[in-house]
């Protein structure tokens, strides 16, 4: 299966061509585009891939602008931060609705779907007067609600472990994320900090994108802790926690579009 990414988060759009690659060797990125612009000339030169990774919020608009402008025949798995998009990605026929940042499962749960669907196209060459194997609108409904529904069985508490004890967290006594010298530490609500055993990418697989926010590489913010957010140099926001933080905490440019629509 070709396939192309539509992201105009390059850090995102990395991680997903890796974890294709890595997981689909089935599946062929033939191309990468970052607007609606570059979008719509790819498909008109290339024509459509069997599917389209597609971020909703690109660099010149919102990705429903492509489905206003031409019939896109690919299957498409819309990737986004929030969960307000899903009717409308539905709308567009969308196959599949995975949330940021995007884990292993969600991803084979629609790789494997648009697979079902050639082997289903391919089914259908052949008369069926039972109409067995047929998909209906409401099924491709059905499905993209359940992917979101799916989606938001966030985890509620979190394992750490000291010496031989593993203590369990709860995620929402949780305030920030951090790594300092190349460990990775999480700081509680009432001031204490626990040494943790897995990357930041980890971390934010089981976090509900609503309540967390990773503000840079090295550093997830809860929304409940953030008090403010002040402009500062060279286009970034320093932000104002209700807890001690280890130094000043910032959102990365490229970050903060993203971080101030979250943080609304």
């Amino acid at each position: 299966m070709k396939a192309l990414i539509v992201e105009d988060e390059q850090m995102a759009r990395a991680r997903l061509i890796r974890m294709i690659e890595t997981d689909f060797p089935e599946v062929e990125v033939v191309g990468q585009t970052d607007s609606i612009t570059g979008t719509l000339d790819f498909l008109r030169l290339n024509g459509d891939p069997d599917i389209i990774f597609m971020d909703v919020e690109l660099s010149d608009g919102d990705c429903f602008e492509i489905f206003r402008q031409r019939d896109v025949t690919s299957k498409v798995i819309m990737t986004t931060a929030y969960d307000s998009y899903a009717v409308k990605a539905f709308e567009t026929g969308s196959i599949d609705y995975l949330l940021k940042p995007i884990g292993t499962a969600a991803l084979q749960r629609a790789v494997r779907r648009c697979a079902d669907y050639f082997r289903a196209a391919q089914l259908q060459k052949t008369p069926n007067p039972a109409g067995e194997g047929s998909e209906t609108k409401d099924s491709d409904a059905g499905k993209i609600m359940d992917a979101v529904h799916d989606a938001k069985k966030w985890k509620k508490r979190m394992l750490v472990r000291i010496g031989e004890r593993y203590l369990p967290l709860m995620i929402e006594d949780i305030a920030f994320f951090y790594s300092e010298d190349k460990y990775n530490y999480v700081y509680m609500k009432d001031g204490v900090r626990y040494l943790l055993d897995l990357t930041m990418d980890k971390i934010c697989e089981g976090l509900d994108p609503e309540s967390f926010f990773r503000i840079s590489r090295g550093c997830i913010v809860s929304r409940e802790t953030v008090r403010k957010a002040i402009r500062h140099a060279n286009g970034r926001l320093k932000l104002e926690l209700s807890v001690l933080t280890p130094e000043e905490l910032f959102v990365s440019r490229a970050r903060v579009e993203n971080f101030l629509r979250w943080f609304e």
